[in-house]
């Protein structure tokens, strides 16, 4: 645990919304995970298995925020596509960063609490000169009083895997 921020999978009510009709307006698209499995569940923040039924949704990280927040981000609100638990999994039971959403490149981006993007970080673990780690990156994010929250998104697809907050 860290005592500047929390990791947060996808919170329980927006599951369940999102498991109805997802942020773009559509109904979940229904996936069977095939060959080896392992993309980000944003549920309970693992890995999907081989042959497991999943449900592939569009969510607005920043919208949902701000619903909590009255933050405004804008033109930040972005919507993309992530993989859930079409039914209830039980959830992240919370803790460190999740080894299961490491990757070789990361992208970190931090946010002020009226929505609007303060700056981000690199993380990539392939020696490129950026060879910080997760906890590293975010440390030095939070190290801004201004950061309210940063996200962790993969570089190549440019997915979102999971939020931060800072802690009260």
């Amino acid at each position: 645990m860290n005592d500047q921020y929390e990791i947060r999978a996808i919170a329980p009510s927006t599951l369940k919304e999102l498991r109805v009709r997802d942020d773009a307006g559509n109904a979940p698209r229904p996936v069977t995970e095939d060959g080896a499995g392992g993309n980000p569940l944003r549920c309970c923040l693992g890995r999907s298995r081989p042959g497991e039924r999943l449900a592939l949704v569009s969510y607005a990280p920043l919208r949902r925020w701000a619903r909590e927040t009255a933050a405004e981000p804008g033109p930040y609100n972005e919507v993309g596509p992530v993989f859930i638990h079409p039914d209830d999994c039980g959830g992240w039971a919370g803790g460190a960063f999740p080894d299961s959403l490491r990757g070789t490149r990361r992208v970190l981006r931090a946010y002020s609490a009226d929505g609007s993007i303060l700056g981000g970080r690199l993380i990539d673990a392939e020696g490129t000169g950026a060879e910080l780690t997760i906890e590293q990156g975010l440390a030095e994010l939070y190290g801004n009083p201004l950061v309210a929250a940063v996200h962790v998104r993969a570089v190549e697809f440019g997915c979102f895997l999971v939020e931060t907050r800072r802690r009260p």
